[in-house]
């Protein structure tokens, strides 16, 4: 009955550190997608603006995710380290 409990709570652990991963790739596209579209100003086509929303969406789902399920990071993110 307790090794049920522990199991559980060790599956999460793993899904949960899955999701931050995630989470940070996801962010790192966006970045690279807004500066691609900042630095292609002048062909700014709707591939590259659909990219961007795509990736925008893509961060604030696995986000929205993460707060639901109380999941925090440890580690700062490089993107709040160079601003």
């Amino acid at each position: 009955m307790f090794k049920q409990r522990k199991k559980i709570k060790q599956a999460k652990a793993v899904y949960d550190q899955q999701l931050l991963l995630l989470l940070d790739a996801a962010k790192v596209d966006w970045d690279r997608a807004k500066q691609n579209e900042q630095a292609i100003y002048d062909n700014n086509t709707n591939e590259l603006v659909t990219q961007t929303a795509l990736a925008r969406a893509k961060y604030l789902y696995l986000y929205r995710e993460a707060r639901r399920r109380a999941v925090h990071g440890h580690r700062i993110q490089q993107s709040v380290i160079d601003n």
